[in-house]
C-alpha cells in the first residue's frame, strides 16, 4: 500500500535560481543590469516569476546565484525579497561568485554556480533541489514536478515545453520513450526528435531540473574533478545522467498555473528586443495570454510606496487618456494620449503627445508633442519635446536601436547624441 504524503514535498526542497545571465540579445537594456533584473509587466522584474513560482509552490528555502552586472538585481532582491524568516525554517540567500570553492573569480558554468555554494546548500539539509533559470516569464507549480520526480524514481526530472518540432532547433531537446524517460539529450539539433505518438512536436528543455540533493552533490563533486568538463548542466550533468542513470521529462502543461482566463500554457523567453516588447504589449489585450491579475498565484516583487496614477486635462487636443494600456503608480498622464502601451512606475507623459505600442520603463520624462510608436524606452530617459519615432524607419535606425520587427529601443545616450 502506497504511503500517503503528510506534507508537501516543497517544504523539504530548496529552489536554486541561476540568475547570472548576460542577456546580450537585449542590447542596451542589459548594459547596466543582468537579464533577470530587466523590468517586466509594469511593476516586476523577470526574475520575480521564478521566485514567485517557488514561493507560491510552498518552497521556503531559496538561493539566487548572481554574476554579471549584478548590482541592480541584488538591490531588487534585498528590497523585495527580504521577508523570509529563519525561525520559520525559511531562508533567502544571494550568492554572487565569491571564490568560495573555485580559485577563479567567476562561476565557470551553471553547474559550477551550484557547486561553489555546496557547503551552504548542505547546511540546510533539504531533501530536494529545484534548479531554475531566472530569466523566463511563466507560472508553474513546482510541487507537481517534485511529486512526479519522487513517484517516477528519477535521478533527474527535467521541465520540458512541447513545441513544434522544427521550432526546437534553438533548444536542448529531449528524445523520450513512451513513458517520458529520456533516452537522449540533444543540444540545438538541426533535426529534432519528435515525441512518441506526436511526431510533429518536440520536447524542449526549460532549464528546470529536480534532483535529490545528495545525488546532485555527488554528481557536482564528480564533475568538478573532471578537467574536461565545461561545468554546465545542459552540456555535462544532464547528458551524463541520461547515459548512466534515469532521467525523466516533466511536461510543462502538467504543472502550468492557469486562471480561468488563460487558455494555453504560457512560457516566454523575452531574450530579444522584439520578444520583450511583444510580451509586455500582450498584457494590454482585453484577455491577455498571461493573467497577472490572478490573486491565487501572485507575482511577488518590490512594492514601492507610490501615489496612484493621475490623468489630467480634458481639452480636445490635450486630454490625459489611456486606451488598452497598463499605467503603474506615480505616473502622470498630463494631456497625453496612450494606446496599447505599458508604463512602469513614475512616468511623466506631457501635453499633446501620443504613445502607441510603447513600453516605458520607470521614471521616464516624455516631453510635449512627442509621438512615439512601437518603442521600448529605458529607465530614466528624458524624451525631448517633439520627438517622433515610428514613422521613418531609416531615420529611426540611424538614431536608435531598431529591431528586425521595427521596434525601437531608446536609451539616454542615444537621446544625448541627437541633433535637435
Amino acid at each position: 500500500m502506497e504511503q500517503k504524503r503528510i506534507q508537501p514535498l516543497a517544504r523539504d526542497a530548496m529552489a536554486y535560481v541561476l540568475a547570472g545571465g548576460r542577456g546580450s540579445r537585449l542590447k542596451e537594456l542589459t548594459d547596466r543590469r543582468a537579464k533577470p533584473a530587466v523590468y517586466f509587466g509594469g511593476k516586476a522584474r523577470i526574475i520575480d516569476f521564478a521566485l514567485s513560482n517557488a514561493l507560491n509552490s510552498g518552497i521556503r528555502r531559496i538561493g539566487v546565484a548572481t554574476q554579471y552586472k549584478a548590482h541592480s538585481l541584488i538591490r531588487h532582491l534585498q528590497r523585495g525579497w527580504n521577508f523570509f524568516r529563519p525561525e520559520r525554517n525559511e531562508s533567502f540567500d544571494i550568492l554572487p561568485a565569491s571564490q568560495r570553492v573555485s580559485e577563479t573569480q567567476w562561476y565557470e558554468g551553471t553547474a559550477d554556480a551550484v557547486y561553489q555554494n555546496i557547503d551552504i546548500i548542505e547546511d540546510y539539509g533539504v531533501e530536494y533541489m529545484v534548479i531554475l533559470a531566472g530569466d523566463h516569464v511563466y507560472k508553474m507549480d513546482y510541487e507537481l514536478m517534485l511529486q512526479q520526480h519522487v513517484d517516477s524514481g528519477a535521478q533527474v526530472t527535467i521541465g520540458c515545453l512541447e513545441v513544434p518540432r522544427m521550432e526546437a532547433t534553438g533548444f536542448g531537446v529531449m528524445h523520450v520513450d513512451e513513458k517520458d524517460q529520456i533516452i537522449a539529450f540533444v543540444e540545438k539539433p538541426a533535426d529534432p526528435p519528435g515525441i512518441p505518438g506526436n511526431p510533429d512536436m518536440a520536447l524542449a528543455s526549460m532549464g528546470i531540473y529536480v534532483f535529490h540533493t545528495k545525488f546532485l552533490m555527488e554528481l557536482l563533486r564528480r564533475d568538478a574533478a573532471d578537467p574536461t568538463s565545461s561545468r554546465d548542466f545542459g552540456k555535462d550533468i544532464i547528458p551524463y545522467i541520461v547515459e548512466h542513470g534515469k532521467a525523466v521529462a516533466h511536461r510543462f502543461n502538467q504543472s502550468c498555473v492557469r486562471s480561468d482566463f488563460e487558455r494555453e500554457a504560457y512560457w516566454r523567453d523575452v531574450g530579444t528586443i522584439d520578444a520583450y516588447w511583444q510580451a509586455n504589449i500582450d498584457l494590454t489585450h482585453i484577455t491577455p495570454e498571461l493573467d497577472i491579475y490572478d490573486s491565487t498565484w501572485p507575482i511577488w516583487t518590490f512594492a514601492e510606496i507610490k501615489p496612484p496614477a493621475k490623468f489630467v486635462h480634458d481639452d480636445e487636443d490635450r486630454r490625459g487618456s489611456a486606451i488598452s494600456s497598463l499605467v503603474s503608480g506615480d505616473c502622470i498622464i498630463s494631456g497625453s494620449t496612450l494606446h496599447r502601451s505599458l508604463l512602469f512606475t513614475g512616468v511623466r507623459a506631457n501635453s499633446y503627445g501620443r504613445l502607441d505600442g510603447a513600453v516605458v520603463l520607470p521614471n521616464v520624462m516624455i516631453g510635449r508633442h512627442a509621438n512615439l510608436k512601437n518603442v521600448v524606452i529605458d529607465r530614466g530617459v528624458i524624451i525631448p519635446e517633439g520627438l517622433v519615432v515610428g514613422e521613418d524607419p531609416e531615420l529611426d535606425a540611424k538614431r536608435f536601436r531598431r529591431s528586425e520587427n521595427g521596434i525601437c529601443l531608446i536609451t539616454q545616450p542615444m537621446i544625448d547624441k541627437l541633433e535637435l
